[in-house]
């Protein structure tokens, strides 16, 4: 498993679409791009993005607005590469980051960094992974969409406003 190093990394891996989120986190997923076979000197010059393909990378993102001590940011980062190296052989070869979308409650744990709150940050992202998972394996059917027939009804002619010193409008 690869880390991510780069910002442009983590763009790049973030623009990919979200596959999995629970309650405080998100799973981002991106593939990992693949070099063009008649690259021009231009693109010679650049290094890759992602230069392992053989291995998932993987980031955390835990800003600050929802994890104000670096003793929380820095725990919930070393849970998430710890949950995703246990995850890694089952991960597809493709950039990931896993983002805190929301703050754990500081009145809930007694600490920045408590044994509860390590508990419920691992099990949180325990359950992220395995959704993963189990998405992956389920074929991924979308029900027909269903347009009501009222909806589809022509639109209602404008209704013309009075006129206010010289000024006519047209409200739709």
């Amino acid at each position: 498993m690869q880390r991510l190093r780069t910002r442009s990394q983590y763009e790049a891996a973030m623009a990919g679409g979200i596959i999995s989120r629970t309650a405080h986190f998100v799973l981002h997923h991106a593939a990992l791009e693949v070099p063009a076979a008649n690259a021009g000197p231009e693109s010679v010059r650049s290094r890759p993005l992602f230069a392992v393909r053989d291995e998932p990378w993987v980031g955390a993102v835990v800003p600050k607005r929802w994890a104000k001590r670096a003793v929380r940011r820095n725990g919930i980062r070393r849970q998430i590469y710890d949950v995703s190296a246990r995850f890694a052989p089952t991960l597809p070869n493709a950039a990931h980051v896993v983002r805190l979308r929301m703050g754990f409650a500081a009145d809930a744990f007694k600490s920045a960094w408590s044994e509860p709150l390590k508990k419920t940050v691992r099990a949180e992202l325990l359950s992220l992974f395995e959704s993963l998972g189990t998405r992956r394996d389920e074929p991924k059917a979308r029900p027909p969409s269903v347009i009501p027939t009222a909806s589809r009804a022509a639109p209602a002619a404008p209704t013309i406003i009075p006129a206010k010193a010289g000024i006519q409008g047209v409200q739709k």
